[in-house]
């Protein structure tokens, strides 16, 4: 009896309690008292079917048995029936409000498992106000739930004008199995998935999907050496399905506890695993890792000393000498005394998704998002709300590029066995910013050779990066963009013109996915480039605020090529006087060259000239050939 006592404490300590008037267990029928004596056996046994059964017919013997009634509702909500709960202990209430009034608060629990909080702050305030626990531990157990339920109510208030339905899928068959499946995710063009399965409920390996004209694959082990006879489990794919990063415990090579893995992808098998070393790991527990889009941060969980308690979230930075920098804890703005853990960092590069058992919500581990402004702090937490939050534990989740398309793992009635993979459509509210992607080559325009480069996204509102990454070996890159900004896009390397372009995504979207190779100029007499970051309002020769950012990587050219001299040629569409136009882009071309001398640049190396429209290289005929004609240009003239 003593497992039994442990689930159902409150329950038994009734046992001995008679009430003066009303309820009288001793008046109980004796089969039905027997019936109920074998259930509980049944229940210690753990074979809660028959342990229900037994139960029921004790109830359908005696239908005054309030015991039964209550012990029966307590077995329902822990299996999760909460309907069925909420019934059973009704109608034990309606038998005795008096006797039975502590139990109003796993009917609490019950009617928060079903949604209905304001029900359920209701029964919690009637036991706080007639009846409070005098056990330190449930008293203070019972205002934690008020606490919960009172957040539940006020956050349905908030959102009450929403219709959002949460209605999450199985991803079938392909995917999920009899054994259980977590930790989704997937590559930016979302294409491939990956996963972790539990084999014979044991060993965790890596499976992996590809969609096939729409359709799903069955999930097969990863090709390579990364899967072992030892467990491998809450992975994370880089989004250009280059790198897995993943936890190991208590492997011979590790530095004790729970370490992060690497695997690269060589041709199509992924390589035996390596622990990134002692400045990302330590002898605690460090797991759950999450790469941002641009590879450059590296997010994870760690239990290590110093942190603000519990588990904290971290994230190393990827230095340009290839090694992790030393750990940095989010902070108290994000991390608790309690356990934050599950970090998702969304492809925007700036929306963080994780879990907390402390921040305010439902209970146990929510799910709350934080966004990164523009000087890298990051926003105050915001929970995601029921559906997607309930009193249970939350885990892990996986938002797509789209920011709509989110998965996770759960065991839900139309589980095929233990956890399964589903997927549902994000609230809108708590969406990232939904993300374009934009991959392609740097290349040398002479030779056609790939050129490793360094590869600059620029907000041109804030003139702050966005994203700085580093192309592979082959000069090949993927940059995400989240909407609702434009950029300065900015490629560099030494020897060559640097690359620059814009994309103007604030008012209107263009397809989700770009693919633009990049041929390099390299640095020689006669050589030039567009400076399309470069801009002026119609008519005058003022640069734009937004200028500045391309302006001053023309400013690092030069420094880093001191015997370079430039010319800077403005150009106009041929709307206007030919006299006008010429005087206009000459005038532009001293403001860059301006510029240039404020910031230390020797105007002996610098000339400006205007060619008004005599130079066009689009027809301008139309509004675009016309854009394309208004260009500042910049060309070598000697180096």
């Amino acid at each position: 009896m003593k497992k039994l006592f442990t689930l159902f404490p409150v329950l038994f300590l009734s046992f001995v309690v008679v009430h003066a008037q009303g309820y009288n267990p001793d008046n109980i029928n004796k089969k039905a008292k027997a019936l109920f004596a074998q259930g509980l056996e049944r229940a210690d046994d753990g074979n809660m079917p028959m342990a229900m059964g037994l139960v029921q017919q004790a109830i359908n013997v005696d239908n005054k048995y309030v015991d039964a009634y209550l012990a029966l509702a307590a077995m329902n909500g822990n299996l999760k029936n909460y309907a069925n709960s909420i019934k059973l202990y009704e109608q034990a209430f309606a038998l005795d409000s008096v006797y039975t009034l502590d139990y109003k608060i796993p009917y609490s629990t019950n009617l928060a498992g079903s949604g209905d909080f304001t029900k359920a702050l209701n029964a919690i305030n009637e036991v706080l106000s007639k009846k409070p626990p005098k056990n330190e531990n449930s008293l203070r157990s019972a205002l934690d739930k008020k606490k919960n339920y009172e957040f539940a109510v006020n956050y349905a208030k908030e959102h009450s004008a929403q219709t959002y339905v949460f209605a999450p899928v199985n991803m079938g068959p392909n995917i999920n199995s009899t054994e259980s499946e977590y930790f989704p995710c997937f590559t930016i063009d979302g294409k491939e998935l990956i996963f972790t399965r539990r084999l014979r409920g044991a060993n965790e390996d890596f499976f992996s999907s590809h969609l096939v004209n729409g359709q799903w694959e069955p999930a097969q082990p990863v090709p390579g050496d990364v899967n072992t006879d030892e467990n491998e489990g809450a992975q994370n794919i880089s989004q250009d399905g280059q790198w897995l990063f993943f936890t190991a415990c208590n492997r011979r090579d590790g530095f004790g506890g729970c370490d992060i893995y690497m695997s690269f992808l060589e041709g199509n098998k992924w390589s035996e695993a390596i622990d990134l070393g002692g400045r990302v790991n330590s002898n605690q527990w460090e797991s759950q890792p999450c790469l941002s889009p641009d590879k450059k941060d590296l997010y994870f969980a760690s239990r290590r000393p110093g942190g603000y308690g519990g588990s904290d979230i971290y994230v190393c930075h990827l230095q340009p000498n290839g090694r992790w920098s030393d750990p940095e804890n989010l902070g108290p703005q994000l991390n608790t005394a309690g356990d934050e853990q599950c970090p998702f960092i969304h492809a925007d590069n700036q929306t963080l998704y994780f879990t907390s058992n402390v921040w305010p919500g439902y209970g146990d581990d929510d799910l709350f998002y934080v966004r990164k402004g523009p000087g890298g702090n990051w926003s105050k937490p915001v929970n995601l709300g029921y559906p997607i939050n309930t009193i249970g534990r939350e885990g892990t989740l996986f938002i797509k590029a789209d920011g709509k398309t989110a998965y996770y793992a759960s065991d839900r009635a139309d589980s095929r066995g233990g956890l399964d993979i589903y997927s549902f459509e994000l609230r809108e509210d708590v969406r990232p910013f939904k993300t374009l992607w934009v991959k392609g080559q740097v290349l040398d325009k002479k030779t056609g050779a790939g050129l490793p480069s360094s590869v600059e996204l620029i907000d041109l509102g804030t003139r702050q990066t966005f994203s700085k990454i580093q192309t592979d070996e082959k000069g090949n890159y993927l940059v995400t963009l989240p909407l609702g900004k434009d950029y300065a896009f900015n490629v560099n390397r030494k020897g060559y013109l640097f690359y620059s372009d814009n994309f103007s995504l604030s008012k209107n979207a263009p397809d989700s996915v770009f693919e633009k190779n990049i041929p390099l100029q390299p640095i020689e007499a006669n050589a030039s480039i567009v400076l399309k970051n470069v801009f002026f309002d119609v008519n005058k020769f003022d640069l734009q605020p937004a200028s500045l950012a391309e302006l001053d990587k023309l400013v690092q050219l030069m420094t880093d090529n001191p015997t370079l001299r430039i010319q800077i040629g403005g150009h106009t569409d041929s709307i206007g006087k030919a006299a006008d136009n010429l005087k206009l882009s000459e005038n532009r071309a001293k403001a860059v060259v301006s510029y240039l001398v404020s910031k230390g640049i020797a105007v002996t190396r610098l000339t400006a000239k205007g060619f008004g429209s005599t130079i066009p290289v689009a027809a301008n005929k139309t509004e675009e050939g016309r854009a394309m004609n208004r260009r500042t240009e910049m060309k070598v003239v000697s180096q």
